[in-house]
């Protein structure tokens, strides 16, 4: 067994050791900790924006996962805000979900518990290292993080601190691993069922369905996000354009961003005047089927091409979008039906009627009406901070955050009761 192997297997093995005893602490220390952290990546700016140039420099700048992996001081000051905001939600544990008296005496109680030790598995995201550890301690599991090697010197200095901090509150330190950045290490983690109570993949298609497919750990998919937006004939045009930018164009690496955009038929004389800002001010490469590259032609001041099938169900995490023309509500229900990855899908419609049906039959973890997709995330949500999006059906669906890191048991109380 190399060195790197032990490594990781007794960071698992600590882990486990460490959420037992995480389990039985108090709410306080819980909160304190957190504060500290969020002081703490103000304090230690300098030496992570330092790791983080370190892992940009192997980086190009092109490629989509570039804005995932910077870190700047804004963003360490959004970071430590979310981590006061976590600090300040109420922690789930022990809540009483249903309490009942049987017939026969029984007094039964359902109370939230902790999972127990989570593994995350992630790209180039450090922010997610700070959100995953924020949410797992407020509820009181051990983390596994297993980043990736584009973020690893990043991640080592976060996860440096975390150590220093939990051990200055007298926590320990081992509630929180950093496995190795190699993916020939992942295996091991997704196989460790004595160990890990369940795994939570963050990242591309690809890796996701290496995680699914390899695990032998219980599994939480968060999918990739193809998003699209319908905007209706009876659409509001200023409103639609100025959702549909949004949601285009304030972060394009992230997964709620947009993808494709649906437009009525009877709007294709209004496209040019919804995609100007996107083509003057933010130069977004179009992908535009026959009908909506011909109302666009030498109206559109960026990169127009011809869209072909590879062009509808793709998350493009860039600049570039594609355009489809529809006949109404059902061709785009139908064309979300075909493409969506079950992400967020919205749409722009004044008939509320149409919004109705729309909210009603369209099949995503977040479906939105005459507002951007780019608020799906956990802190626009009110949950402080979020550990995924979840794409999936079974214990959790959409932005996951305490509630959802938290499992339950039965406690029952006898007075002697025996079963005949």
């Amino acid at each position: 067994m190399s060195d790197q192997q032990q490594y990781l297997e007794q960071g698992l093995i600590n882990a486990r050791e460490a959420a037992r005893r995480l389990a039985r602490c108090d709410n306080a220390t819980i909160c304190s900790v957190l504060e500290s952290l969020a002081d703490r990546a103000i304090s230690a700016e300098s030496e992570i924006l330092q790791a983080n140039l370190s892992d940009l420099s192997r980086m190009p700048e092109s490629d989509p996962k570039y804005d995932r992996l910077l870190l700047n001081p804004e963003r360490l000051r959004d970071i430590a805000s979310d981590l006061q905001s976590v600090a300040a939600l109420p922690s789930p544990i022990g809540e009483i979900l249903e309490q009942k008296t049987l017939d026969n005496g029984l007094e039964l109680s359902k109370v939230r518990v902790p999972m127990g030790v989570i593994a995350i598995i992630f790209e180039s995201r450090p922010n997610v290292t700070f959100d995953v550890f924020a949410l797992c301690l407020k509820t009181r599991n051990a983390c596994i993080l297993k980043g990736s090697s584009d973020a690893h010197d990043t991640n080592q200095v976060v996860v440096r601190l975390m150590h220093e901090i939990l051990a200055e509150h007298g926590m320990d330190p081992a509630i929180v691993f950093l496995a190795p950045p190699q993916r020939e290490y992942l295996p091991a983690i997704l196989q460790a069922t004595d160990t890990i109570d369940l795994a939570i993949p963050r990242g591309s298609k690809g890796l996701i369905d290496f995680v699914r497919d390899n695990a032998r750990v219980p599994v939480i998919e968060t999918g990739a996000g193809i998003v699209h937006t319908y905007v209706d004939a009876s659409a509001d045009l200023a409103r639609a354009k100025s959702i549909i930018t949004n949601a285009k164009t304030r972060r394009v690496s992230v997964c709620n961003a947009l993808d494709t955009l649906l437009i009525h038929r009877e709007l294709l004389p209004d496209l040019p005047q919804l995609m100007r800002s996107i083509g003057d001010d933010h130069a977004v490469e179009v992908f535009a089927d026959e009908l909506a590259y011909a109302a666009l032609k030498d109206h559109y001041a960026a990169n127009l091409n011809h869209a072909n099938e590879e062009h509808f169900g793709t998350e493009f995490l860039s600049l570039k979008m594609s355009i489809k023309t529809v006949s109404g509500l059902e061709e785009a229900i139908e064309h979300i039906h075909r493409y969506s990855s079950k992400h967020s899908e919205a749409i722009v419609a004044e008939d509320p009627k149409v919004i109705e049906q729309f909210l009603n039959n369209v099949d995503a973890a977040a479906v939105y009406a005459n507002t951007s997709t780019a608020f799906t995330d956990g802190g626009q949500f009110g949950m402080g901070a979020e550990i995924g999006i979840s794409t999936q059906k079974l214990h959790a669906r959409g932005p996951m955050a305490l509630p959802e890191l938290t499992s339950y048991k039965w406690i029952v109380k006898g007075s002697g009761q025996i079963r005949s």
